[in-house]
Parts: structure tokens; sequence; C-alpha cells
């Protein structure tokens, strides 16, 4: 038997050139098995908590309580939505924390909210606002040109002395991070960090020696992820790609097929991507929502099978589709997420997204035997079988392909029933391949398996 990679597979395109195709929801593991030194498991599920007063803008975890914006509210979640007040908006509200209040920014309008009062500051040398985060006892804001902070005793005061910038670039200050109490000015094209020196005028000063030659293209693509700004941007007259960046040095994440799939949206679209973090047991995901699916680099595994490693998530039985699960909030040790007016939470005993069957789909690395090829008598994918929801029937099927584009018919399987955990995934009789083949395997949330190994009986062709 001859063991054929799934990881990650290939295809062509009509350039001509080999592409990588990333499991479409099912996520690599790196463990050693004892069947192999790595697996493939179903992408979580999304179940509903509840449903709010409108379309989910973001939200954050403060003093133990989830708060979120839904439409033109600020609420709490639990087991059920509590409206708390009025917050007008529209976009995706941008949110951070001090000792004694949450600091919102929703549609250039800066909040504070103290537990029980949401009050806007209405300062009249603070304008329209962008970001905010909290700093040393001060709340820094950005309009998009300028760096401005709170009075350190008033945070609903503003002094006109106390307004700074980001000028090593004339980009455009694009949104705000912190990391190790330096503040961060994601601009553009350009990433620059600032220190607390205190003194009676804008206190903080740019770190020279820290500065980073590439930016992000929106103001929520980018994020805090490994120690790092993981950002979706680039520098002057460079494609947009997926970086890791910290003082003065940036490590290119993306991969050539995630540069060509980034390359097929328009600027606007990218502009309005979302990147943000998830922590998951064995996995650090950062995901970049894109409008038909979100791309997902594993930082865990990636350092564990020394490549970069990414999979992809999609809301849709064929083809791609918007991935209906965002703004990732952890509370009571379960990950919540938005989408329209619902809130859900990430389970993984079932795949089913909004209670709505979800494909997957994963491909093989080319299989070559030097020219001579080879008739296929069997395949049998080694899995974790019989999780299936009661009284259903799971299928999956597989295709093959000789030239990477056109692929044969489907050949469809029973994956099995409840508690039939011995059954066997195995294709007879699969034909031949002259040169070289790519085979694939796609199933929906019924066939809710692992998949360890692909194993092919083969025999060789002497031409």
């Amino acid at each position: 038997m001859t063991q054929i990679p799934i990881l990650s597979g290939v295809f062509a395109s009509t350039l001509p050139e080999f592409r990588a195709s990333f499991p479409v929801n099912m996520v690599p593991v790196a463990m050693d098995t004892g069947i192999n030194k790595g697996y493939l498991r179903p992408a979580d599920g999304i179940v509903s908590v509840a449903t709010g007063p409108g379309t989910d803008r973001g939200g954050i975890l403060w003093n133990g309580t989830h708060y979120r914006l839904m439409g033109n509210s600020l609420v709490s979640v639990t087991s059920t939505i509590t409206t708390l007040a009025a917050c007008p908006g529209t976009t995706r509200g941008q949110f951070d924390y001090g000792f004694d209040y949450l600091g919102i920014v929703s549609n250039t309008d800066f909040y504070l909210y103290n537990g029980t009062t949401l009050t806007q500051v209405t300062d009249a040398d603070l304008g329209p606002v962008i970001d905010v985060i909290w700093i040393d006892g001060f709340y820094m804001l950005t309009d998009g040109e300028f760096l401005i902070v709170t009075d350190l005793n008033d945070p609903f005061a503003i002094n006109p002395l106390k307004y700074g910038s980001s000028e090593a670039d004339p980009d455009p200050v694009i949104a705000l991070l912190k990391l190790r109490n330096e503040a961060i000015a994601v601009n553009r094209h350009t990433i620059e960090f600032f220190d607390n020196i205190g003194g009676n005028l804008f206190p903080f000063q740019r770190i020279e020696g820290a500065q980073i030659q590439k930016g992000a293209v929106g103001i929520n693509a980018c994020c805090i992820f490994e120690e790092a700004v993981a950002f979706l941007g680039g520098g002057r007259n460079e494609n947009v790609s997926v970086y890791l960046g910290v003082n003065a040095q940036t490590l290119k994440i993306g991969t050539d097929e995630i540069d060509t799939i980034l390359a097929e949206y328009t600027d606007a679209e990218l502009a309005a991507t979302i990147v943000e973090m998830r922590t998951d047991s064995e996995h650090r995901f950062l995901c970049v929502h894109l409008p038909d699916r979100t791309l997902v680099y594993d930082a865990a595994v990636s350092a564990a099978l020394q490549t970069q490693v990414w999979h992809v998530l999609t809301t849709a039985i064929v083809g791609f589709a918007e991935y209906q699960a965002r703004n990732f909030i952890l509370s009571n040790g379960e990950w919540y997420c938005g989408y329209g007016d619902k809130v859900g939470r990430l389970v993984r005993n079932i795949s089913t997204h909004w209670s709505e069957k979800v494909r997957w789909e994963i491909g093989t690395t080319i299989v070559y035997n030097e020219g001579k090829g080879a008739l296929f008598h069997e395949l049998e994918l080694c899995a974790l079988t019989g999780s299936v929801a009661l009284g259903d029937t799971a299928y999956i099927s597989s295709s093959y392909s000789v030239d990477g584009m056109a692929w044969s018919a489907d050949r469809v399987i029973n994956a099995g029933t409840t508690g039939q955990r011995g059954k066997r995934l195995v294709w007879f009789q699969q034909g031949m391949m002259r040169n070289w083949r790519i085979q694939r395997f796609r199933g929906d949330s019924d066939s809710h398996l692992a998949i360890a190994r692909l194993e092919a009986r083969l025999e060789p062709l002497a031409f």
C-alpha cells in the first residue's frame, strides 16, 4: 500500500501553473497517532445562542461580562441578550477598556461605559474618531490623521495640545493596537510603535528603531497575534499578503496560494476584511474573513510541521460563501461569535452552521510513478467514523484528475451510521493513470469524521 499525503493538495490553473488546495471545513492537527504525523478533523460547528436587536458589530469581554454592539444597541450576552443602552452605528465597533470604563468607538463617535451608564464624549476638541486603545491610564484615539489622548484624570476631557501624529510616512493612520505596553499606529504603508515618555504635551514618542515598512489595508485588517502585529496588507508598490510584524521585522505567513486568492478581490473588498485571532486547545488560529470564505492560518500546527499550514472555512454546501461566524469572544471557556442578528457558540460535536449543513473537501498532492503510470485497485481513508447524527446516514465521495483541472465523476460510498466506529472507507477499482493523478474527497456535515491517512493499492504499469 502507498500512502498519499492529505493535509494539503494540489490543482492546476489555465495560466499554466500548479496551485495549492487547502482543506475546506477540515482542520489540520499535528499529532502522531501512529497512523500518521497529523490528521484532519471537522471544523467547529455553530449553534445559535440568541437573537439580538440588530446586526452584530463586534464585542469584548470586560469584568467577566460579554458585551456586543448589535444594531443601534449595546447589549450583554449570556444565554439571552439584554439591551443595555442605545449606541447608534452601522459599522463594526472598536473596543478597549481601562480600570473604570469600557471605551467604544461607534460610527466615529466615542463612548465610555461604566457598567451602568453609556455616555458619549462630547468635548469640542474631539472630532470624528475611528479607533481606540487604553494605555497607561489614557484612552488613545485616532481620526485617521492624528493620535489623540484623553486627560489622565478625566477620560471625558480632551486637550488640543495633546495631539500627536504618526509622521514617518504621509500615509493615513488605519488602526490602533497595543503590545507590551507600547502604542502601535497601524498605517496604510507603515507601522509605528510609541512609548510613553510623559511630559505636559503629547506623552508618547515614536520608537525609531521599531518602525515596520508595511501597513494594513483596513481598520479591521490587523490584530495582535503570537506577540506580534498580524495584518493583511503590504508596503508601497507591493501586493497584499498576510504578515506578522514586530520590532522592525516582518514574517510573511501568506503563501503563494494565499497571495493568489487575495489578488482576486478588489481593494474595497480587502479594506473591509476582518482579521482576528482565536485559540483552541492545540491550535492558534489567525482568521482572515473575506467576502466568500475565511482563510485560517494555524501558528501552532505550522510550527510543529515546519511549514505554513492554512485551511478554509465557508458556510456553503456547494462552492464558497461567506463564513457565518466572526467577532469571536471567549467567555466562560467557550467561544462566541456573531452573524447578522444572531449570536452563536462554536462546538466540536457537530459541524453544521446555524443548523444548516455545510460541505467539506480535501485534496491530495500529485501521485506520480516516474511517468510509468499505475492501476488504482483500491483507495482507503483511515478515519474515525461513527459520529453521524442519530438517524442519519452519511456519504462521502471521491473523484480524480489527471490534469489538475478536469475531474472525474464522483464515486460515492456510505460513511456509516451512529456508533459504527469500525466502518472502513474504501473505494475499489479506481481506474488508472498514465502519468500523474490527483485525488479529491468531499462530504458534508452528516459525515462528521476525522481522517488520519489515505492508502492506495497500486499496480505499476510498465510502458
